[in-house]
C-alpha cells in the first residue's frame, strides 16, 4: 500500500489540472484520425489523468468517482467496440475492418469510413485506459 503524505498544494494543482487532461486525452481520440494522435495516445492520457488522481488523493476518494472494478470493465467494453466494428463490416460482405461495409444506412463511403475509423479508435482508447488503470491498480494492490 502507497504511504500518502497529505499536501493541500499537489491535491489542489492535481484536482485542477486533471480535468484538463482527460479533456486532453477526449481531444486526441476523437481527432486522431485528422491529426498525430488517436486511440492509443488519447487512452494513455486519459489514463495518466486518473492515475494522476488516484497519486494524489488515494484510493479513498477517486474510488467514488472511478471505483477499481470499473477499469477492467471499460478495457472489455473497449475491446468489444473494436471487435464489433471489425465483426460487422465482415458479417456485410466485406473484409475485416472494411469500413465502406459497414451496415449503416443512408450515408456514403466516405462517412461509413470515417464513422469507422472514429469507432475503432473509440475502442482502441477505451482499452488501453482500462489496461492502464488495471495495471496501476495491481501494482498498487489497491484491488482489494
Amino acid at each position: 500500500m502507497i504511504t500518502r503524505y497529505r499536501n493541500i498544494i499537489v491535491d489542489l494543482v492535481c484536482r485542477v489540472i486533471s480535468p484538463f487532461i482527460l479533456l486532453f486525452g477526449l481531444y486526441v481520440v476523437i481527432f486522431g484520425h485528422y491529426s498525430p494522435g488517436g486511440g492509443f495516445q488519447g487512452g494513455t492520457i486519459i489514463a495518466a489523468g486518473v492515475i494522476l488522481l488516484r497519486l494524489s488523493l488515494g484510493k479513498q476518494q477517486t474510488s467514488k468517482k472511478f471505483p477499481p472494478k470499473l477499469a477492467p470493465i471499460l478495457g472489455a467494453i473497449g475491446l468489444l467496440i473494436y471487435g464489433g466494428t471489425g465483426l460487422a463490416a465482415l458479417l456485410s460482405g466485406g473484409m475485416y475492418l472494411d469500413y465502406a461495409h459497414l451496415p449503416i444506412p443512408g450515408i456514403s463511403v466516405a462517412e461509413k469510413r470515417y464513422l469507422g475509423i472514429l469507432f475503432v479508435e473509440i475502442g482502441v482508447a477505451l482499452g488501453v485506459f482500462g489496461v492502464l488503470v488495471s495495471i496501476f491498480d495491481s501494482l498498487t494492490g489497491e484491488r482489494q
